[in-house]
């Protein structure tokens, strides 16, 4: 990715009125939908709605998200003319969902190289983001990202509601509103797999769009674990993620002063800063911070 992706909104592709307000939605990247968010009789007329879309949008305006494009599952028959139809517009990436495992992912990948070549498009331009969790095999194939060499990779996020479906599940939260045992499993195995394959982890959906204190904590706390970015279903979810997701000043202003400790000894594995000692891992940890924040 060009830039830290922090906030992916989901837009329905056969929604102009959504599609209107791509460019003042102040999400990082948009995700439009060919997918759930699209009933089957307008499939059709979303996938060249959404071509279109890409197509025209001014990438250089000022604060233009990125344009992704959820894709249809390869078992539905869709994908291969979604693709077709996405290349030449050329958005910045294929949101794929329902992989079983990496090949899959690599049968996505095959699709557009061939079609970047046939289209003139820059070849390997285009990424994409697995929704890497969404069949009940999938979990068990998290670990071979790593090694599946996917060059388009661009991160790993997951999803709780097809899974739940997948697995003849009645819910996948507990009375307390906390994921139960399998979800948590799950997006901690999609966070350690991301972060092994060297790609952003991005966390899921917060389903309430209304409890945005509620979105801004565990965004908080999912950046805290690892995670880079956050999906989003509504646009007054931008803020809290984005928000959620930016260091704060006390941690960038801290960041510095790690940094600044270990280059002024830059042959000392061990630093000292208020009493306390800091070694390499909280140095790499500074420096995700800073760059979390648009330093290098």
């Amino acid at each position: 990715m060009s830039r830290t992706l922090r906030s992916l909104l989901f837009i329905p592709g056969d929604s102009d009125k959504k599609l209107s307000k791509v460019a003042g939605c102040g999400a990082d990247a948009v995700i439009l939908d060919l997918e759930d968010a699209v009933a089957p009789a307008n499939k059709l007329a979303a996938r060249k709605r959404v071509a279109d879309f890409v197509s025209t949008f001014d990438r250089n305006a000022p604060d233009a998200p990125e344009l992704w494009v959820r894709i249809n599952p390869l078992e539905s028959g869709l994908a291969e003319a979604d693709i077709a139809a996405m290349v030449p517009a050329q958005p910045h990436g294929i949101m794929q969902p329902k992989p079983n495992g990496p090949e899959d992912v690599a049968r996505v990948s095959s699709l557009l190289d061939h079609m970047e070549l046939a289209h003139g498009v820059r070849p390997g331009s285009i990424g994409i983001i697995p929704v890497a969790t969404e069949t009940a095999i999938a979990p068990f194939r998290l670990g071979e990202y790593a090694s599946a060499g996917l060059a388009r990779l661009r991160g790993l996020t997951w999803g709780a509601e097809d899974l739940a479906a997948a697995l003849g599940a009645t819910g996948n939260r507990g009375p307390d509103g906390e994921w139960l045992f399998t979800y948590r499993l799950v997006r901690s195995l999609t966070l350690m797999a991301a972060h092994a394959a060297g790609v952003p982890a991005i966390e899921t959906l917060h389903a309430d769009f209304r409890d945005e204190q509620g979105l801004l904590a565990s965004s908080r706390q999912a950046r805290g674990e690892g995670f880079s970015g956050r999906l989003a279903i509504h646009p007054a979810q931008v803020g809290p993620i984005n928000e959620g997701f930016t260091p704060s000043d006390e941690e960038v202003s801290f960041a510095r002063r790690v940094v600044a400790a270990f280059a002024a000894q830059p042959d000392a594995g061990t630093v000292g800063i208020d009493g306390k000692m800091f070694d390499i891992p909280h140095l790499k940890a500074a420096r995700r911070t800073l760059a979390a924040a648009g330093e290098t």
